[in-house]
């Protein structure tokens, strides 16, 4: 079975701006978000302050005996001046027994942090010093993580324009790159949505993530854009259309099997990797599916229309010049 991708091209750019423009609608609502202020829920990584992770002490009699009630958790920290942070019921990793809570609040001192525990406990019952966790990340390192972010992708996407016009023409360097905030608008996007309904938050692996798609995703395309070069060499006279269809069938198991191996040890990761791996996992397993799509359906469609848009090729056009004025030279 042979695809002929650009007979619905239409299709595949509306399904893409379609997923792109929701993703857009949530980050605007995620910033009007009192809780939120950013496109994305940021975690302490980039906007500092002081995570709690606190597990109750099953050893002592009867403390584990009542789950935890989040509504009670949010009454105390209101109490203690903290009603706008963050709180969720955490599962035992051993038992699987929800009987740890998560606060991500604004930077506590050390007294503040021993009231809230102390308040906590009296409240729904002692807890294990050994397993809790408190971390604070200040706003400034915080900055300093998102600006560092920022920074290397966008030299990423710059040394991937000079890459690809070097190897290829500026046409295709500028459709790789729009195929490539496609995965990245999508990628954030869903987690914008995931943000706002579970309350995932983004941390400094997520810009990770992001330069691990781009990677990826330019590959599949360069392997596409190689073939298409090759393609036009050999046969400069068939149509951009056919030639860009063949191309993508010829690379179309490697780019699947590729994608899928990868998968696998993605979904692992999501699977068991832990909480600190999770979301990293699912941010490349977005992105990676999402960078399959967009090589294949839009990268590639996007040349064939602009070349048919011009003309045809420009190294069609070049080499009707040469043999143009071959002829005349001999006539």
């Amino acid at each position: 079975m042979k695809l002929s991708i650009n007979k619905s091209r239409s299709l595949w750019w509306t399904i893409s701006i379609a997923i792109i423009l929701i993703g857009i609608t949530s980050m605007v609502i995620s910033w009007q978000n009192p809780a939120i202020r950013a496109p994305l829920r940021p975690s302490l990584d980039f906007v500092g302050g002081t995570r709690l992770q606190l597990e109750r002490d099953c050893t002592q009699p009867d403390n584990c005996d009542q789950p935890i009630d989040i509504n009670v958790v949010r009454e105390v920290a209101k109490e203690q001046g903290l009603g706008d942070s963050s709180i969720q019921i955490v599962a035992d990793k051993d038992t699987g027994l929800q009987n740890g809570i998560l606060i991500r609040t604004k930077t506590l001192e050390g007294e503040q942090r021993t009231k809230l525990q102390n308040a906590l406990s009296e409240k729904i019952g002692v807890f294990d010093q050994q397993k809790n966790q408190i971390d604070t990340v200040g706003p400034t390192l915080g900055r300093e993580l998102f600006t560092s972010g920022v920074i290397a992708l966008i030299v990423s996407f710059a040394g991937i324009i000079l890459y690809l016009t070097f190897r290829f023409q500026l046409d295709y360097a500028v459709f790789a790159i729009i195929a490539l905030f496609h995965d990245v608008l999508i990628t954030a996007g869903i987690f914008s949505i995931l943000g706002l309904v579970l309350g995932i938050e983004v941390d400094s692996l997520f810009i990770v993530a992001l330069l691990t798609i781009t990677g990826f995703s330019v590959n599949d395309t360069v392997v596409i854009y190689d073939r298409i070069r090759e393609t036009i060499k050999t046969n400069p006279s068939r149509p951009i259309a056919e030639i860009v269809d063949d191309a993508v069938n010829q690379t179309l198991g490697r780019s699947i099997n590729t994608t899928l191996t990868t998968m696998l040890s993605l979904v692992a990761i999501f699977l068991f990797g832990g909480e600190t791996l999770k979301n990293f996992a699912l941010a490349l397993i977005i992105g990676f599916t999402a960078g399959a799509y967009s090589s294949i359906f839009i990268a590639s469609t996007l040349l064939t229309w602009w070349r048919e848009h011009k003309g045809q090729s420009t190294l069609v056009a070049s080499t009707e010049a040469i043999d143009t004025s071959a002829s005349s030279q001999d006539s």
